[in-house]
């Protein structure tokens, strides 16, 4: 069995990004999203994305941009609902879960899950239910998925 290493630098941060994106590109429930709706391409949103996380983990890059405004336009193209972002959630951790162990693997996931917690509540608006009580959440203390293919 191979050693498993936890998250170490950029370079381990876009093999994750691109594992991950990749699923989710694919992904029957949210893939539209990145593709047909907001048309992204991966080689100009990977260095971004990349930024945010480096600096999410390491606190090592400077990321300055608006990380909702994006979404936001989405949501108004295309409601994102809480299914959606429990697919995200579980595509996350098993992109994490796939490459990585220890703390900053741990850290990743746990801000993925604030993320799409708080991305979630600022497009609902003020008093909608984030929780897993309808919409289609996954729990997020549920999640089972450990690989992508």
């Amino acid at each position: 069995m191979r050693e498993t290493p936890d998250i170490r630098d950029r370079r381990d941060l876009d093999v994750l990004l691109r594992r991950f994106y990749g699923a989710a590109f694919a992904d029957p429930l949210i893939g539209p999203f990145f593709t047909r709706i907001a048309g992204t391409d991966l080689e100009v949103h990977l260095p971004r994305i990349a930024d945010f996380w480096e600096r999410a983990l390491f606190r090592t890059a400077d990321y300055g941009r608006d990380a909702f405004a994006p979404h936001a336009a989405l949501h108004a193209a295309r409601p994102l609902t809480a299914a959606h972002f429990g697919r995200w959630v579980q595509l996350w951790h098993a992109a994490v879960d796939g490459l990585h162990r220890g703390p900053l693997a741990e850290r990743a996931k746990a801000q993925g899950e604030r993320i799409a917690l708080a991305m979630m509540g600022r497009l609902a608006g003020p008093g909608a239910a984030t929780g897993g009580t309808g919409g289609g959440f996954v729990p997020l203390a549920a999640l089972e998925l450990r690989s992508v293919a």
